[in-house]
């Protein structure tokens, strides 16, 4: 299967933003900015919990889909604070976001938590975003293949080949997010190839050439272009840029 094959898929993480006003005016802004115009992309947006049954009013009948931001292994039960891969279902997402570099550094986050996510999210219907990447530490101490590696395997274990195929996953490099820095072109070629490299050696040629990996990190109108023409890059997962429509439509359009 060859890059073509994949359709690029760009994600909008909303992070800890937007209320339900502020929420309805950027998805319509995005509906309005994406009309007339053929999709040259899967998309979605991860608002907070929140907001989410709001978002999927609002995004009824668009070609845009909806994601959650995390979610919890269980179904239901005595667990204060959390929100099933089930409820998520059943507001209307299709996507969830699991093992961001934020969730790992400020929640706990492990390699484990975030297998037993992905399963719950499989078990519920719903596509994971697996996110993965090292910190600045990892890169200069010469471990960025090495730590990937470890998530990516970690948050793979015990999964069908068919469940692997399902998943969507996102290369973060850690010291990226938020901060205006990009890693170059070769960097990030490097990355997602070696992910790709490690998804054929656990499921196979053909389940690896169909999986997408997105690069996500300081993406921006000015940058993507030349990011999602990389290879291995499948897409991108969007932090800040996706707060402001017309900079999120200009990156989806780069996709194409």
């Amino acid at each position: 299967m060859s890059t073509a094959s994949r359709r690029p898929f760009i994600a909008g993480n909303w992070k800890l933003n937007n209320d339900l006003a502020a929420t309805r005016s950027l998805i319509r802004a995005l509906r309005e900015g994406l009309a007339g115009s053929a999709p040259v992309a899967d998309i979605a947006v991860a608002p907070v919990f929140t907001a989410l049954h709001v978002a999927a009013e609002e995004l009824d009948g668009s070609l845009v889909g909806l994601s959650a931001q995390d979610c919890f292994w269980e179904t239901d039960g005595a667990f204060t604070g959390e929100v099933s891969a089930k409820m998520l279902a059943d507001v209307g997402c299709r996507y969830v976001i699991l093992g961001h570099s934020e969730r790992r550094q400020h929640f706990g986050e492990t390699d484990a938590t975030v297998n037993r996510k992905v399963r719950a999210a499989l078990a519920a219907g719903l596509t994971p975003i697996v996110c993965v990447g090292e910190t600045l530490t990892d890169r200069e101490g010469g471990k960025t293949l090495q730590v990937v590696e470890r998530q990516v395997r970690g948050a793979l274990e015990g999964l069908e080949t068919e469940e692997v195929g399902r998943l969507v996953l996102a290369y973060e490099p850690v010291w990226a997010i938020g901060t205006g820095k990009v890693a170059s072109t070769e960097q990030v070629q490097e990355v997602h190839g070696a992910i790709r490299a490690l998804l054929s050696d656990r499921a196979g040629e053909e389940v690896a050439e169909r999986v997408r990996i997105q690069y996500g990190g300081s993406v921006k109108p000015d940058n993507a272009a030349e990011l999602l023409k990389l290879p291995d890059v499948d897409g991108a997962l969007v932090g800040g840029a996706s707060l402001k429509a017309a900079d999120f439509i200009a990156i989806i359009r780069a996709a194409g």
